[in-house]
């Protein structure tokens, strides 16, 4: 049995993350062949946050993503449960000037099945990478709607699997044999990047994932493939 069908204990996933915390994002840009900066920008635009408005950002890691919704002047929680994610982000972030008209972020650490937040809190709850790495998603996705007002946005980022069946098994032994590989060379854990092929290759498709939207009280739920499917962008709405 692999690590991605394991229970996933929340201190263990917490620790393999507060491991790779300081080179994170560089992990990330080379092994996306910085393609990462590109679905940043599409979640950032599918959350689409206003002046004065609250958005959530679970699994925020160091907080990269969480600066790009703040530019209109939204104000944003980056959420996450890697206390070592969060340090990181908060050390970059003290010494970074905000652009002129943007909100602020600021940093929580929470578990996205159990929320550290009020009924209602945000008017956008956005999640990039995180959610196949929660114990019971469906749990969270209710969690998600939980804190979400009337009318609210939800936008999920995560990958996905390739249409074709056997071009989606050679992806899959791709990720398997160079995702830990390259990483190894860049950071020490290169353990953990096995454990991420692995829970890309477990995660279900886009229909069932919007279905499990549903099913937990969100409505109009959408979805796009970028990449042609490597990575799906779901949307959806806090009914009114």
């Amino acid at each position: 049995m692999t690590r991605a069908h394991l229970d996933k204990r929340p201190g263990d996933v917490a620790t393999m993350f507060d491991h790779i915390a300081a080179r994170y994002d560089l992990l990330n840009d080379v092994l996306s062949l910085g393609q990462d900066r590109r679905w940043r920008r599409a979640v950032a635009r599918a959350v689409a946050a206003g002046p004065g408005e609250r958005v959530l950002d679970l699994a925020a890691g160091t907080g990269t993503s969480s600066r790009t919704f703040t530019a209109a002047g939204a104000t944003c929680v980056a959420c996450d449960f890697s206390l070592g994610m969060l340090a990181e982000g908060a050390r970059r972030l003290a010494g970074t000037a905000l652009p002129p008209g943007a909100g602020t972020v600021s940093f929580a650490a929470g578990d996205a099945l159990a929320l550290p937040f009020a009924d209602r809190s945000f008017d956008a709850v956005t999640i990039s990478f995180g959610l196949r790495n929660v114990v019971d998603p469906d749990a969270a996705l209710r969690e998600m709607r939980r804190v979400t007002r009337p009318g609210g946005r939800l936008v999920i980022c995560e990958f996905g699997h390739l249409p074709w069946p056997g071009l989606d098994a050679l992806y899959g032994r791709y990720l398997a044999a160079v995702l830990p590989a390259v990483a190894r060379r860049l950071s020490p854990a290169g353990e953990a990047y096995e454990y991420l092929a692995e829970s890309i290759a477990a995660w279900p498709g886009r229909q069932e994932l919007a279905a499990r939207i549903k099913a937990a009280g969100w409505s109009g739920v959408r979805w796009r493939d970028l990449n042609l499917g490597v990575v799906t962008l779901h949307a959806a709405r806090a009914p009114r």
